[in-house]
């Protein structure tokens, strides 16, 4: 049983791969930006790191979005169905929650096949 650890540091890593699955950790924009572009930013990084640990969008079984503020939801439901891989969308689940720092506004969390 392998498991591959991508972007390792002392508290976590950006992407772990255990046998033929991809986890990714929260995925965030840049502060001081609106959720739209905070939103692209934290996808751009999925793309990233998926692609480095071997997978892409199209193969994302589950994600889970962290909105600040629910009143942000179109918002990101925007940005995020310009970006969803067509026929290929996860599961996925949307919540309002605190984030780590009052400036995050998104954050993303997916679950991705390897290809």
């Amino acid at each position: 049983m392998t498991i591959t650890r991508f972007e390792t540091g002392p508290r976590m890593s950006q992407a772990v791969v255990h046998n033929d699955t991809v986890y990714l950790a929260g995925q965030v924009g840049e502060p001081g930006h609106d959720v739209a572009k905070q939103t692209e930013q934290a996808l751009a990084e999925v793309d990233r790191l998926l692609a480095l640990a071997g997978s892409d969008k199209s193969r994302i079984l589950s994600a889970q979005i962290w909105l600040a503020d629910m009143a942000d939801f179109a918002k990101m439901n925007a940005v995020w169905d310009a970006w969803a891989s067509p026929g290929n969308t996860p599961a996925r689940a949307t919540g309002e929650s605190k984030l780590a720092a009052p400036e995050y506004l998104v954050e993303v969390i997916v679950v991705a096949a390897k290809a």
